[in-house]
């Protein structure tokens, strides 16, 4: 199978478990809505469709090459047999029998449907497509080879290896402090610890996780008593307001920054009813799994290079990602160029379906800025970017947010 992969033979992979060959067959062909025809050698009541095969792989493969099934190539005790082809037309085929790929899946995600709602009905209207297109970008009062970030670790993180991996690939030079709260003594001295390091960093990016293990209603609580503490709010307000630094907040980061009014307002401010706020997905549960987004403006000096219209698939893992907003500050979000990112379908429009729009946000936003486009907080991990990840979903994953920071400060 190994030599299969190396040589480009093999399309897709799968190792049968439980159900064995029919799960798999299902299974390999419902996320592209394939159908299969089995070779006439398979009965409909053999048994071989059932075992386990604990071991074993289903390989799809185009033409193998030349001789890879001959006995010389096989080592002991492995066999190779022919299960049957791929169609276009989402049906499976056995024998005189068929069964189509959507009364499957009706099936498979209809099991549990009374106790786990996963096919939330929705009054699904258009989206607009917001676009915002900048023709300048502020600029840093100083500039540097190889700007600091600081990532601050707060209990409940669990992104802050992927996002210091994917700051230093870019050429940033980042620094994990783990904020320490057992005590009351930690936390004063974390907060001094912080403070300073701030001073001494161009940027500052609150990481991913379920801070203070993401008890209702209370994303980034913890996260944002810390900041609105005198010393660090200081060197927040300085490192935006006077040396022109950047923050970035993804997920619980996000929540982090629309709960302290850094987004969309640029500063540390006390929130009430009318700001925008992030809540429950309209699916009541956690979502994870790969979603296409839209680059709607690229005002933010974090999406310099980025084009409205360019679409980025991310991978989301979030259960309070929901962004809300009444329509006053969605229409200066849209005036202001500050909806960074749309959720969008396959043909690239803002969707309010929850099949595209993961937690159903208003007008579809994934991601948006401050005023100046400085501070930037987005739901999808940008960070979770690199050689050999998601190879069985085709997408652009690499939005370049590292690198345009990095940009930001020649």
């Amino acid at each position: 199978v190994n030599m299969l992969q190396r040589c480009g033979a093999i399309k897709a992979c799968w190792a049968p478990s439980m159900g064995g060959t029919a799960e798999a067959i299902f299974k390999m062909c419902i996320g592209n809505g394939l159908g299969f025809e089995f070779d006439e050698a398979f009965a409909v009541v053999d048994s071989r469709l059932f075992n386990y095969d604990y071991g074993s792989f289903i390989v799809e493969m185009g033409e193998a090459p030349d001789g890879i099934f001959s006995e010389k190539q096989l080592p002991h005790g492995v066999s190779v047999g022919f299960l049957g082809r791929t169609t276009a037309d989402g049906v499976i085929r056995l024998g005189e029998e068929e069964v189509g790929i959507d009364i499957l899946t009706a099936a498979y995600e209809g099991k549990l449907e009374d106790i786990y709602n996963c096919n939330i009905k929705q009054e699904i209207g258009p989206v607009e497509n917001v676009t915002f297109k900048a023709d300048k970008w502020p600029a840093p009062l100083v500039k540097s080879a190889k700007p600091r970030i600081l990532i601050p670790v707060f209990p409940g993180t669990n992104c802050e290896y992927d996002s210091a991996k994917a700051a230093a690939a870019a050429g940033l030079d980042p620094e994990i402090m783990v904020i320490r709260n057992l005590s009351a003594d930690d936390v004063s001295h974390s907060v001094e610890k912080f403070a300073k390091a701030a001073a001494e960093s161009q940027i500052i990016f609150i990481p991913g996780g379920f801070s203070g293990g993401d008890e209702p209603e209370g994303s980034a609580k913890f996260i944002t008593a810390f900041f609105r503490n005198g010393a660090v709010k200081e060197q927040v307000t300085k490192l935006l307001e006077e040396r022109d630094g950047l923050m970035l907040g993804i997920c619980n980061g996000f929540q982090a920054l629309v709960k302290l009014g850094l987004v969309p307002y640029g500063k540390i401010i006390d929130t009430d009813a009318d700001s925008p706020t992030l809540t429950f997905n309209v699916i009541a549960r956690h979502q994870s799994k790969i979603v296409r987004t839209r680059v709607a403006s690229n005002k933010s000096p974090w999406l310099a290079l980025t084009q409205p219209g360019e679409i980025y698939s991310v991978p989301i893992s979030h259960g309070e990602g929901r962004f809300i907003a009444n329509d006053a500050v969605l229409a200066e979000l849209i005036k202001n160029g500050q909806i960074a990112t749309q959720y969008v379908d396959l043909d690239g429009m803002a969707s309010a379906d929850v099949r595209f729009n993961p937690n159903g946000s208003v007008m579809a936003i994934e991601g948006i800025t401050s005023p100046d486009g400085r501070v930037l907080g987005k739901m999808g991990h940008s960070e979770r970017v690199g050689a050999g990840l998601y190879r069985n979903v085709p997408g652009d994953y690499d939005i370049k947010l590292f690198a345009a920071a990095k940009e930001y400060f020649k």
